[in-house]
């Protein structure tokens, strides 16, 4: 098996012999053109500044009807994005399929821990700094802008080095259950300020219930400072 690493700009254009003609009953295989489309398909996904794509061997020992004409295509319900498998069809003279499977290690920018954090911690950018990391090992929800880390407290224990996802971090609560609060309640060309106890815990511009002094329930928006703003 062979490995190589590809640049994204590379990636950009497909050979014309990405689709590639058959004489003898078994598709001839161009891998250049292969891994050029592997790699159109990874620089879609955006993020991945380099990349490694390793192809394994399709089984083409039987044989399959004469075909002229040939395509690469990514199976239904797969991504190119680790361990998945890249696909070639006949698509003049003949209808088959062929899977071959394809490793794809991608890497890119993603804000990781400067120092060990411990559960609880409100992070600012000062404890973040930007790194490479290995993209298709990480999974989804990467942060990529210390902004993201705005109104949140990391739910678990991070350390030095590691990347930080959405799924570690939880909204800091600005209102707690059973804390007094200041209501702002406004109109068409009236305010109003009343007080009220919250009924839950919320973060900044999360929906939050208030009882009111009267009893009444009240839905409102949670601001800092112990106010919700309400709107009749």
């Amino acid at each position: 098996m062979e490995r190589t690493a590809l640049a994204i700009p590379a990636a950009v254009a497909l050979a014309a012999s990405c689709l590639a003609a058959h004489a003898q009953g078994i598709p001839s295989f161009d891998e250049q053109a292969a891994r050029q489309f592997v790699s159109q398909q990874v620089a879609s996904q955006g993020n991945a500044s380099r990349f490694d794509v390793q192809l394994g061997t399709a089984d083409l020992r039987i044989a399959l009807p004469q075909c002229r004409r040939s395509e690469f295509f990514v199976p239904a319900g797969a991504r190119l994005w680790g361990r998945s498998s890249l696909g070639l069809r006949c698509v003049d003279g003949a209808t088959w399929s062929v899977l071959m499977p394809v490793t794809v290690t991608a890497w890119g920018p993603a804000l990781v821990a400067s120092t060990p954090l411990s559960a609880g911690t409100v992070p600012t950018s000062s404890d973040v700094r930007e790194q490479e990391v290995e993209l298709t090992r990480e999974g989804s929800g990467l942060l990529h802008d210390a902004h993201e880390l705005q109104g949140r407290t990391l739910s678990r224990p991070v350390a030095a080095g590691q990347a930080l996802r959405a799924d570690m971090l939880r909204i800091t609560p600005v209102l707690q259950a059973g804390e007094p609060v200041r209501l702002r309640i406004q109109g068409p060309g009236f305010a109003i300020t009343a007080s009220a106890v919250a009924l839950a815990s919320a973060g900044e511009g999360q929906g939050i219930r208030v009882r009111t002094d009267f009893g009444r329930i009240l839905t409102g928006i949670a601001r800092e400072g112990r106010i919700v703003e309400v709107t009749p």
